[in-house]
């Protein structure tokens, strides 16, 4: 895959291949955490199908245990109760569960299939075209081919401020206020100021966010 080729991708399969493929990025501490992101991600863009309780419960146990929070013997606990819902209702909500198991999983490369499942409830079936989850993995990953370099100077109180409160409270429509205070710390790169601009489908774990929070 190229870099426009991932820039302009719908196919969230190509996406994962090149990721997983190319770099590796499960055996890293930082991509297993981004990748877990992305599964939490991915099922909270069909949480209208997964259950309430234990499911909905190993979603949030799986995304603070990205970050450092709780461990998998909690998760684990939590999805042997989410287990009888594996073979309830249609497909698509089988799918739904089934990302939730995915995404609680504690192996990286199952990790990694979650969004897959996520793609294929929320297209009522796997198709070539994944919608809103491809965006949503540049998202978390940004550029492969060409990392944004930091510069320690966008780190104001001001732009940390504003980006801790877009983590914790996942309030990504103030991205585009982020965008202008790192314009005012001096920050001019295309790449950070599009992406907090740009229509696109945001989650914790924003590649920009992550930048300023040091994660």
């Amino acid at each position: 895959m190229t870099e426009s080729e991932w820039d302009q991708s719908t196919y969230l399969e190509d996406q994962m291949v090149c990721l997983l493929g190319q770099r590796e990025v499960h055996k890293s501490k930082d991509g297993r955490r981004r990748l877990r992101l992305f599964g939490c991600a991915s099922c909270r863009l069909v949480w209208h199908l997964i259950p309430e309780g234990a499911c909905r419960m190993a979603v949030e146990l799986a995304e603070a245990y990205a970050d450092g929070f709780g461990t998998i013997e909690e998760i684990k606990s939590v999805l042997r109760d989410a287990a009888r819902f594996l073979h309830a209702g249609g497909p698509n909500d089988r799918s739904a569960v089934q990302a939730v198991f995915h995404t609680a999983s504690p192996e990286a490369r199952r990790v990694a299939q979650a969004g897959r499942e996520a793609s294929s409830a929320f297209h009522n079936g796997w198709t070539a075209d994944n919608g809103p989850f491809c965006p949503l993995l540049r998202c978390i990953f940004g550029n492969p081919f060409r990392p944004v370099p930091f510069d320690p100077r966008w780190r104001t109180e001001t732009a940390v401020a504003l980006a801790t409160g877009i983590y914790v409270d996942r309030a990504f429509d103030r991205l585009p206020i982020l965008a202008d205070a790192l314009e005012e710390t001096g920050c001019d790169h295309p790449d950070v100021l599009t992406h907090c601009r740009g229509p696109s489908t945001h989650a914790r774990g924003c590649w920009v966010v992550d930048l300023l929070l040091g994660k």
